[in-house]
This record gives structure tokens, sequence and C-alpha cells, in this order.
């Protein structure tokens, strides 16, 4: 974050900052799949490769239908807010999100190779979301300090 984005203490934190504390995540999130795919398709194969990029665009989409469902709720709450949307398309494609995503990890998982370590990729990929969240929340704590 630059000087320009960090909060002075936790009651100063608002909506906005947690958009762009998720958005924040989201890229990293993007920035760990381009750097980790060449990588692991070098290392590993194509297999570990692409369930790492099934795991990564599964994280990436979760936070970004987390932020949508946390920004249809937060102008719901907002009082002096102007009239909100409704929240049934949010909540439609969290849910259709949801199921995408469980068909997805087992047709990935069911057409390629089962072994340990693709299924680590796997596994490595959809922890990229709470590895970014960690880290923006590290920035932070950082910054309140």
């Amino acid at each position: 974050m630059t000087g320009n984005d960090a909060f002075k203490s936790i009651d100063t934190y608002t909506d906005a900052d947690s958009k762009r504390t998720i958005r924040g995540a989201i890229r990293l999130v993007a920035i760990a799949l381009a750097a980790g795919v060449p990588l692991l398709w070098w290392r590993l194969g194509w297999q570990s490769a692409a369930l790492f990029a099934v795991g990564a665009v599964i994280s990436g989409s979760g936070l970004y239908e987390w932020l949508r469902l946390m920004s249809a709720l937060m102008a719901r709450m907002d009082e002096a807010a102007a009239p909100v949307k409704p929240i049934a398309p949010v909540l439609i494609g969290f849910f259709l999100r949801l199921g995408i995503a469980v068909a997805l990890l087992y047709v990935s998982l069911k057409l390629l190779d089962g072994s340990d370590s693709p299924v680590l990729a796997l596994a490595a990929g959809l922890g990229l979301g709470v590895v970014a969240l960690s880290i923006q929340a590290i920035r932070l704590i950082k910054s309140w300090t």
C-alpha cells in the first residue's frame, strides 16, 4: 500500500477500504497464478499447472463473489444510500459460482492425473485466496501500528 492508502486506525476503516482490500487480494491471486503456472508446468508438468490454475481461478472467483455479496449487503445496511438494487441476482450468482466450482473441481480431478503432485497443486491454488487475504490483513495491521 502507498502512503495515500494507509489507514490511521481501525476506527477510520470504511466500506471502500474493505473493497480495496479484497480487490488487492484478488490482484495477488492473479499475480500468483501468472507466476505459478509456468513454474509448475516446468517443474511438475502440465497436469499440475492446470490443477493449480483451476484452484486459483476458483479462489479468485470466490473472493470476487464475496466482494459482490459484501457490497450488496453493505448497501442494504446503509440508510443514507440511494435506492439499492435487488440482492437476488447477487445471491443467484453466488450459488451459481459455487455450483460451477464444485463441477470444475470434480471434472478436473477426474480428467487429470490424480497422483499426489497435481492434487497438491490444486490445494495450493485453492489456498491462494486465504494467503492473499492474510497478506492484505498483515498490511492493514502494519499500517495501523
